[in-house]
């Protein structure tokens, strides 16, 4: 094999890798969430298998001609590699439900296998290139650092373009017939079609590859909408006939009902209104909003509060996108969309020119974790007017470490804090939905109890005592240290 076929197969077949690994976190998310288990998960589910490829070609490397070799691993690597979202979507609603173990079966049944043949793929070629061994080092140094080369080109394409511009099918289909067709040169020179047992082998082969594709176009995804960010649908609500719900990955997101915009589905969203209806005076309200998902609150404001004015910070245009098409937002000069992360976007808002900031974004259960911070706190704080309200959505249960955190952070911005929760789950390991409110104003806290009473999702207020604990005893997040998906998984 000459060198430049060499260097281009040790390249391909790691850039092949890094593309299934980074792809990986987009299949397994709409079962077991955007969550830092899922990326761990990827992570070591695909180290694992490089590690194993590599011995074992290694070995094989050692004990039978390259070419046909090649041609196995890189056939059946592509074949594999085109099974991987099809294995994916058949097995994620059986494993659903199991948190980070099924991130982790998840990626191990989708990947593991193609990125250990492909892994396998460059000790082969070395073997090829080691001619002279007074020159091993040299090779075995070269072609490691074109495998890395390979490896960095995979991810920063998948990442910051082919996720973006593509549906991960289309991805991994030029993935995967990509590489199956780069082991078809090694299958002819190699003499790998030859007699019965090599026609037969071949057959199997293409087999793998048909049914992969076959398979890839053909099973059905969960998604309206494939985001850089998330798996996103809308389903009518049977029940009203005018609601819709917004799915993000395994969860639902939002509701709205397109002849309603005073109705408000979930109990959060009825505490949000609550805490806006008894916190702030009458009239016009100027809100910011950390998160846009089905754009229920923007909504909301501007009918009960005829001239209000939102400012919406969506990370993901696809989902503002799939809000105007399916959930009727319209937007204009009372209602504009930033497109960006919250935690740079925010810093574009003037200070002091908000009364109302709702907090509603999550990757997964969690509130993605630089908007959970002492140091995004401070960011809101700025921006709010002196008696103005903060009041952000957050997802726990047993022991309400991440709650108790959030109520400890925020206490240490503002001046008092206040926690609303369905009015008999805070002491429900089943845990759900909480609002946490903070103003440096003092909070109305008999009349929030209640309007809280009386929201359709009955909803109370954390006691003094309960909330006194949580202030003095909960992490305080720092840009430092932050670990949100721990807080609400405490494995460890």
């Amino acid at each position: 094999m000459n060198r430049m076929l060499a260097t281009a197969v040790v390249f391909s077949s790691s850039a092949a890798v890094l593309v299934l690994e980074v792809a990986v976190t987009r299949l397994v998310a709409p079962y077991s969430g955007d969550t830092l288990e899922t990326y761990t998960a990827a992570i070591g589910v695909a180290l694992a298998a490089i590690a194993l490829g590599a011995r074992t070609g290694g070995h094989a490397a050692d004990r039978r001609p390259p070419e046909p070799l090649l041609a196995v691993l890189l056939v059946l690597g592509g074949g594999t590699t085109l099974l991987a979202r099809p294995v994916v979507l058949l097995l994620g609603p059986q494993l659903a439900g199991a948190g980070p173990v099924t991130a982790l079966l998840l990626v191990a049944s989708g990947i593991a296998l193609p990125v250990a043949l492909l892994s396998a793929v460059p000790p082969v070629v070395v073997k090829t290139q080691l001619a002279d061994l007074d020159r091993g080092g040299s090779v075995v140094g070269r072609f490691s650092a074109w495998g890395t080369v390979g490896a960095l080109a995979g991810t920063v394409l998948t990442g910051y373009v082919l996720v973006a511009l593509l549906p991960v099918s289309t991805v991994l289909l030029v993935c995967g017939g990509a590489t199956a067709l780069l082991g078809l040169p090694f299958a002819v020179r190699g003499a790998f079609l030859r007699g019965a047992r090599g026609m037969r082998d071949g057959l199997v082969l293409l087999g793998v590859c048909l049914a992969g594709a076959t398979l890839l176009v053909r099973v059905d995804s969960p998604c309206d909408a494939e985001t850089a960010y998330y798996c996103a649908r809308v389903e009518e609500d049977p029940h009203r006939p005018r609601g819709r719900l917004l799915y993000l990955d395994d969860l639902r997101h939002g509701y709205v009902d397109l002849a309603d915009p005073t109705h408000l589905e979930f109990g959060y969203t009825q505490w949000f209104g609550a805490a806006v209806d008894t916190q702030l005076p009458p009239g016009p309200v100027e809100s910011l909003h950390v998160g846009g998902g089905a754009y229920t609150m923007p909504r909301w404001l501007a009918a009960v509060r005829p001239g209000s004015t939102s400012l919406v910070l969506e990370v993901d245009p696809a989902v503002t996108e799939l809000a105007r098409t399916e959930l009727g937002l319209r937007t204009g000069p009372d209602l504009t969309v930033a497109a960006g992360d919250a935690r740079t976007t925010i810093v574009e808002v003037p200070s002091d020119s908000r009364d109302l900031v709702l907090g509603d974004a999550f990757g997964g259960l969690s509130v993605p974790w630089h908007l959970t911070t002492r140091e995004f706190a401070a960011q809101v704080h700025r921006v709010l007017r002196p008696d103005g309200l903060y009041a952000v959505n957050v997802i726990d249960r047993g022991e309400r470490a991440f709650l108790a955190a959030q109520a400890a952070t925020l206490g240490e911005v503002f001046t008092h804090v206040a926690v609303a929760a369905d009015r008999t789950g805070l002491d429900s390991p089943a845990g759900g939905n909480h609002v946490v409110l903070a103003s440096d104003a003092p909070l109305d806290t008999g009349a929030l109890a209640a309007a809280l009473a009386r929201t359709p999702v009955p909803g109370g207020l954390a006691d003094e005592e309960r909330l006194a604990r949580w202030r003095s005893t909960g992490l305080v997040l720092t840009d430092d240290h932050a670990p949100v998906d721990q807080l609400l998984t405490p494995y460890l």
